[in-house]
């Protein structure tokens, strides 16, 4: 697959990522969206889809799937050694930070003012969550809807349904992340279109 910039060298690979460690918080989405707008939307190293298909191979890693995306993009920037180097740049920095600030939160915990402040990030991390689903939701829905209405309908009735399954029937998620990839092999495989009868007859007496 094509970039559309030249790929960064593996030095300035791993401070993007100390970069995204040391800005990320707020959580996975706040991740998310960081990881998406230095590779997609500034570097222009991984195109939309690229990263749509990245992220689909996430969601079925065990653990923790920000650290097999920063694997992932690590190897197609920057091979063994990217993997390498932007996994410490990710991990290495913002753990340490973390350490220190679990370590320093025992001591402010109970003031009203940091009880306020750990309340306002709740609805800020939810906005964050909602732009990084539409980010994600918005090349698929594209292509989605260039292959014909019926293709969109169904992607939204699999979206819907996969909801539906997990709030209002408390499915497992890796149950439904299965199914929603066995729907996708049924709905979504591409179909050759069959040889007309007279085009293989012709062939026939050539």
């Amino acid at each position: 697959m094509e970039h559309h910039h030249p790929t960064p060298d593996i030095w300035r690979l791993f401070r993007i990522w100390a970069g995204i460690g040391l800005q990320s918080f707020g959580g996975g989405a706040s991740t998310t969206f960081l990881i998406r707008r230095a590779f997609t939307d500034k570097g222009g190293w991984i195109t939309a889809e690229e990263m749509q298909q990245l992220w689909n191979l996430c969601v079925f890693t065990p653990g923790i799937n920000l650290v097999a995306l920063c694997i992932l993009i690590g190897k197609r920037l920057g091979g063994a050694t990217g993997v390498v180097l932007s996994l410490i740049g990710f991990l290495v920095p913002s753990a340490t930070i973390t350490c220190l600030l679990t370590a320093g939160f025992t001591i402010v915990e109970g003031i009203p003012a940091i009880q306020a402040m750990l309340r306002g990030v709740v609805p800020a991390t939810g906005g964050v969550m909602l732009l990084v689903g539409l980010g994600f939701a918005r090349p698929l829905a594209i292509t989605t809807y260039k292959e014909g209405r019926v293709k969109l309908l169904l992607s939204a009735a699999v979206v819907a349904g996969c909801f539906v399954a997990i709030v209002v029937f408390k499915i497992a998620v890796v149950f439904v992340v299965l199914g929603a990839a066995l729907l996708g092999i049924l709905f979504f495989t591409p179909r050759r279109l069959a040889i007309p009868l007279e085009e293989t007859k012709g062939e026939d007496h050539d």
